[in-house]
């Protein structure tokens, strides 16, 4: 494996509280150095643009197997490189679901087939998605599942949550939760608010996410497992998962980048590529959404990366799927809405999108530390560019930042010392 030597960049490494223009030397697939070096095989001038561990998206939707009109295992994965993302994590709601070892050995073959980024699993919580029996969990973790969830679907029945998290505390894995309340959802189409009701269009109120989140904190709090909130959207949700954090209560969450970037009143359009689970949200959401992000309450930045193809989005916004691609504008956005204004510094964006999610996933990742594997992102801090749903890698394009003009992208990406991605 030939070595490289990234010259001139600003490495911004959390694990090691670095931030230094300095050289780096990988070798034999690890880092092996920092500082000049006598000679490598490959040179990389990085003058000017950041050099951060390889960007970690822990929330996924692959669709393979049973959805590969939306997206395959192979896009997938080029779509994270073009992002910027070194690993990801596939979400289980694929057909049939993610709950066997055959399953995740699957996802594993089709990513090792691909060759793209490094591809790891979380498996289904109960079996088949169904909410009624506990999946095979000790067998999944064998098979190589990192976390557990049944997302696209919450976990309704609150004993087999209950179960679930001892479970998965046994293994010292996170179970991954979608925190919704389907009775108070059940048809709804977009927040509920204002603008739904000036819309006419069925809402979905901020309790059906605060309630579930309520009912998982005090779980994960009675059982001692391992809670990780998905997608958090709502000012209630963000100040519970505060006082649990603050009770000491394991639980992590993650914020994507719609979320904190756009509010309900995008659905004046009636497009169907503002229609996502949870939905946007009023603008009180969206700052306390910010707010979480910077005070440590939410500790990840993840897509949802939830790909349609263009024929469901185009139905009526009241049947179109719920989600949107976002591996490939996740990067842009966090520079543009929180590092550019001075809400999120570099350190703890990288943080969020690196280091924090390979600990919650308990992946050996996000660091640049001598010896850890070589997952690099180069990102070019300045680059201004438009997006262009025509140029995505992703097999969709149901995104709702067409035409925005946004700042910073990936340059480069590098997954075990191998150069997998160059703009």
């Amino acid at each position: 494996m030939p070595s490289i030597l990234i010259k001139n960049g600003r490495v911004i490494d959390p694990s090691q509280e670095m931030d230094r223009v300095t050289d780096l030397l990988i070798d034999n697939g690890r880092v092996a150095a920092y500082g000049a070096a006598d000679h490598a095989d490959e040179t990389i001038d990085a003058a000017g643009k950041i050099v951060a561990p390889g960007l970690i998206d822990m929330h996924v939707h692959l669709r393979e197997p049973g959805f590969e009109d939306d997206e395959t295992i192979a896009t997938g994965t080029a779509a994270a490189l073009a992002g910027g993302f070194a690993t990801i994590n596939c979400i289980p709601n694929t057909d049939p679901p993610i709950d066997s070892q055959d399953a995740v050995e699957f996802v594993h073959e089709r990513a090792a087939r691909a060759d793209n980024c490094n591809v790891v699993v979380t498996a289904c919580a109960s079996k088949n998605r169904e909410g009624k029996e506990l999946a095979e969990i000790g067998q999944l973790v064998e098979a190589g599942a990192v976390a557990f969830s049944d997302d696209g679907s919450p976990v309704g029945d609150a004993e087999l949550m209950r179960r679930a998290l001892e479970y998965c505390r046994m293994f010292d894995r996170p179970l991954l939760s979608h925190a919704e309340i389907r009775e108070l959802s059940k048809n709804g189409v977009m927040h509920a608010g204002m603008t739904s009701m000036l819309l006419g269009l069925s809402g979905i109120p901020a309790a059906a996410e605060d309630v579930m989140v309520s009912r998982d904190i005090a779980l994960a709090e009675a059982t001692g497992g391992r809670l990780h909130v998905m997608h958090v959207s709502t000012v209630n949700a963000v100040e519970a998962l505060r006082r649990a954090k603050a009770r000491g209560v394991r639980v992590t969450a993650e914020a994507t980048p719609h979320h904190f970037s756009l509010c309900d009143e995008s659905l004046r359009t009636f497009d169907a590529n503002f229609k996502m689970n949870p939905p946007l949200r009023g603008r009180e959401h969206v700052e306390a959404v910010v707010a979480g992000l910077c005070d440590g309450t939410i500790d990840a930045i993840a897509t949802d990366h939830a790909p349609h193809s263009k024929e469901k989005k185009l139905q009526d916004i009241d049947r179109a799927p719920f989600g949107i691609v976002g591996l490939e504008t996740a990067l842009g956005l966090v520079i543009t809405k929180l590092i550019v204004p001075g809400r999120l510094d570099w350190p703890t964006a990288i943080g969020k999108m690196s280091l924090n999610p390979a600990r919650i996933l308990g992946l050996d990742k996000g660091t640049l530390r001598v010896g850890a594997a070589a997952d690099v992102t180069i990102i070019d801090p300045s680059a201004r560019w438009t997006v262009d749903p025509r140029e995505f890698r992703s097999k969709s394009a149901n995104t709702p930042f067409a035409g925005w003009e946004l700042t910073g992208r990936a340059d480069a990406v590098i997954v075990g010392g191998r150069v997998k991605f160059r703009r």
